[in-house]
């Protein structure tokens, strides 16, 4: 069965999103998105986001819809990609928005190449393939976070993630249920 989400505020305030058919992809519940926006936004004056791991792409709909200027799109899998792009026409989001087919490291290689920087980067892996400290790392040493950027990493609970990965700092963190969620910051003080 194919979940139905929502845009929880913004433009694009109640519009419903489609699921990913099947069960490959774990979308972040009403609750989890209300509070991850709470704690970054919970509205935005510009910026640009990436959603690494995209499933449906409602994290990036969302900040869209809260006032980013764009997000780039990245998931693997191909009904991924029809279901993001079918939810940003359902949003009218399409001129604000990149989709890419592609695993999470060739993704953000393909970045580094277009010498890009975020405002938001959201990570949120398949659980049962935790690549969340590979993927820190090359965030932090390729800059691909602006200084004052914010990365959100959507995890289990028992994941324990680094206090910091060189300049990314983690930030709050908590749990609600059976999702944890780990923010990070950048840091101009190098870590000792």
């Amino acid at each position: 069965m194919v979940k139905k989400m929502r845009v929880i505020s913004g433009a694009c305030k109640g519009r419903t999103l489609k699921g990913v058919p099947g069960n490959q992809t774990r979308p972040t519940t009403d609750k989890v998105k209300e509070t991850m926006f709470n704690v970054i936004g919970p509205y935005f004056s510009g910026g640009l986001g990436l959603d690494l791991f995209a499933g449906s792409g409602g994290l990036g709909i969302e900040a869209l819809s809260r006032g980013l200027d764009k997000v780039i799109f990245v998931d693997r899998d191909m009904k991924a990609i029809q279901t993001i792009k079918a939810n940003l026409q359902t949003c009218e989001l399409v001129e604000q928005s990149e989709v890419f087919r592609n695993d999470a490291e060739r993704a953000l290689k393909a970045i580094i190449k277009r010498d890009m920087q975020f405002d938001y980067i959201f990570l949120d892996p398949p659980y049962f393939k935790q690549k969340l400290a590979i993927l820190l790392q090359m965030i932090e040493e390729h800059h691909l976070l602006k200084a004052e950027g914010i990365i959100i990493c959507e995890h289990t609970p028992d994941v324990e993630l680094p206090d910091a990965v060189g300049k990314l700092v983690q930030g709050k963190k908590g749990e609600f249920g059976n999702i944890g969620l780990t923010i990070f910051n950048w840091n101009e003080e190098e870590q000792k």
